[in-house]
């Protein structure tokens, strides 16, 4: 098998016709959508399990991944290795300043007399994001003797233990100075683990944002989903928003990535200009009736 990287891997060589194959299956499982740019990923990196396995061909991989049920681990084996994990500490910094300077003085407002302020991390990968949520939430003191739950949520479970685990090499912390990782993190032997009062506030769960156990997340005050509907196919995407939509409390806030927008995709949210980012929100009278 010759990889997009110019190396030879023992193994078969993927077709053109297997690509669509498995593509398909992703489609119609787990509501995911590849492009063509998506065909070295799956010979390069399934290639090697179906060395792995043992298997003689990638339609042969194809057949025990849609047929085989006891297959059903290696599904989610093959969906982390073709989606992509990349995340860091403090991304998309601009908009996680609006969050912490314009937004969390508002919700502190709104909230006073609940005192309780819940933020979902929807597709959190390895959990870099939920934590800098948590530290943001704590960097501004508003929001002491607060019932405050960060949940962190994505669909690969090695991910999820990763994020539990909270211990991150320096790769996560590319743009987080110095000062923030030593107040917020602790030297470990594998690189630098999460203070137990920021893991306190974060609880991380496998959860398919296509899947009705989204409602097992409860009621939200802030959802970030920044990055993720790029990988659904149009009908996922318009079910993912309907259940981020149903999560929100009415008011409740969402964030998409910077390349994101809902134009064309939903017309339940509205639109916010905050003075660094553009965010949504569930308008205030949704939710009367049967949308919790």
């Amino acid at each position: 098998m010759t990889t997009g990287w110019g190396r030879s891997v023992a193994g078969p060589d993927l077709s053109d016709a297997e690509f669509r194959l498995l593509c398909d299956f992703f489609s119609e499982r787990l509501g995911l959508l590849f492009s063509d740019a998506s065909f070295y990923t799956f010979e390069r990196r399934l290639g090697e399990r179906v060395v792995e396995l043992g298997l003689s061909s990638f339609h042969e991989y194809y057949t025990n991944l849609r047929f085989n049920n006891r297959f059903g681990q290696e599904v989610e084996t093959a969906t982390e290795l073709v989606t992509t994990a990349e995340t860091y500490f403090f991304r998309q910094e601009y908009q996680l300043r609006s969050f912490g300077l314009e937004l969390l003085p508002k919700l502190q407002a709104e909230l006073a007399e609940q005192k309780r302020l819940v933020v979902w991390s929807a597709g959190c990968s390895t959990g870099e994001e939920a934590y800098t949520i948590a530290i943001l939430i704590r960097e501004s003191g508003l929001f002491e003797g607060w019932d405050i739950r960060v949940i962190g949520s994505d669909l690969c479970r090695s991910r999820v233990a990763i994020a539990r685990r909270g211990v991150y090499r320096d790769n996560s912390f590319r743009v987080t100075d110095d000062d923030r990782r030593r107040r917020y993190f602790n030297e470990h032997s594998d690189g630098w683990q999460v203070l137990p009062e920021i893991q306190a506030m974060c609880h991380f769960g496998q959860l398919n944002l296509l899947d009705r156990m989204v409602s097992s997340v409860g009621r939200v005050h802030v959802v970030f989903c920044r990055n993720v509907l790029i990988y659904f196919t149009d009908s996922a995407r318009a079910q993912v928003l309907q259940n981020l939509h149903r999560r929100l409390v009415p008011g409740g806030y969402l964030f998409l990535g910077h390349s994101e927008s809902l134009v064309s995709v939903s017309t339940a949210f509205e639109l916010v200009h905050l003075s660094g980012d553009l965010v949504y929100r569930k308008p205030i009278t949704a939710g009367k009736k049967g949308d919790l």
